[in-house]
């Protein structure tokens, strides 16, 4: 396939994904890869293939003692660099292609093979500084282009139709937008109806967000939108993260931090935060994947000027 936006950073995997000594698949435009974490916490990727029979390496396992990676047909070893480890030795060169990673706080970060066209965006530690990672939720891969899928990222007016029972939005303004580059900021209004019984029981969080509430979004184009928000015990912030694996499917995943109020009760907020983020995921899933093929558009809603910025620098990479 044809590369989508060579050249940008992607964020492919939080370092919490990745379980000791278990293998990672991971498809980034088209190409199949392999992470694992050992125990003294080094990262690598491989071209998920082995090049002797071309079984998927992320159905073998790693071998602690070498900290390796073996093929689940033969056994096979290789190291980081692609190197295959047999007799007690490691081969000269690499048999398997290794993916170059830049690990950020504790995200895990390449450019799949190409040439760097921007750096990696510094805006996750700039926007959670002071707050606790909660965890990663809403992983899936969605059957819909990079381009619809970022598009929803930066559609304001969704909310309303989406997430109406999951959030209850009745209005909803945005009093600020900023852009710069590759980076943009938005403020947005949002007042809520009265939560019904079945709400509060779908999403106890709700009962600590206040009727109306303002969230500031930030965006490092293409890969990151964050979301944050203070809420009556605290602070929550999501980092919503895209990148495509196929002409056609793109992949997604939540970072959640908090900033509670009272540390104390992070572990009880904790699961409700995780389900309410992944089911926005479903929904806005269900959006992309029931929509027809797209067409020109009859309607404009208002603000939809953000949704087009992205588009433009999307069509003029």
């Amino acid at each position: 396939m044809t590369a989508i936006l060579p050249g940008a950073p992607w964020l492919i995997a939080h370092r919490s994904m990745l379980r000791i000594n278990k293998p990672y698949k991971v498809a980034l435009n088209g190409q199949d890869y392999v992470l694992w974490q050992n125990q003294q916490g080094e990262i690598f990727a491989l071209d998920n293939v082995c090049p002797h029979m071309q079984a998927p390496l992320s159905d073998g396992w790693i071998c602690q003692e070498r900290g390796t990676i073996a093929c689940p047909f033969h056994a096979l070893e290789f190291d980081g660099q692609g190197r295959m480890y047999q007799s007690d030795k490691v081969g000269n060169q690499p048999l398997t292609n290794p993916l170059e990673l830049i690990i950020k706080d504790d995200c895990i970060w390449t450019y799949g093979g190409y040439v760097p066209k921007i750096p990696v965006p510094n805006l996750i530690s700039k926007v959670s500084e002071g707050m606790s990672f909660v965890g990663v939720a809403g992983e899936k891969s969605i059957g819909g282009t990079f381009l619809d899928n970022l598009s929803i990222n930066y559609d304001y007016n969704h909310q309303s139709g989406t997430h109406r029972d999951l959030f209850g939005i009745k209005a909803n303004r945005i009093p600020v937008f900023e852009q710069d580059g590759y980076w943009a900021k938005v403020v947005q209004e949002l007042d809520r109806e009265d939560s019904t019984w079945n709400d509060i029981l779908r999403n106890p969080v709700i009962l600590t967000a206040p009727k109306t509430y303002t969230g500031i979004l930030e965006y490092a184009f293409p890969a990151l939108t964050t979301f944050r928000t203070s809420f009556l015990l605290g602070e929550i912030l999501q980092v919503h993260v895209l990148y495509p694996e196929t002409e056609n499917q793109t992949k997604t995943f939540v970072l959640v931090y908090s900033k509670p109020k009272h540390p104390v009760i992070l572990p009880l907020l904790r699961r409700s935060m995780l389900s309410a983020v992944t089911t926005v995921v479903e929904q806005d899933t269900r959006a992309i994947e029931t929509s027809y093929p797209r067409q020109r558009a009859k309607i404009r809603l208002p603000n939809e000027e953000i949704m087009f910025h992205a588009q433009k620098l999307y069509h003029d990479w």
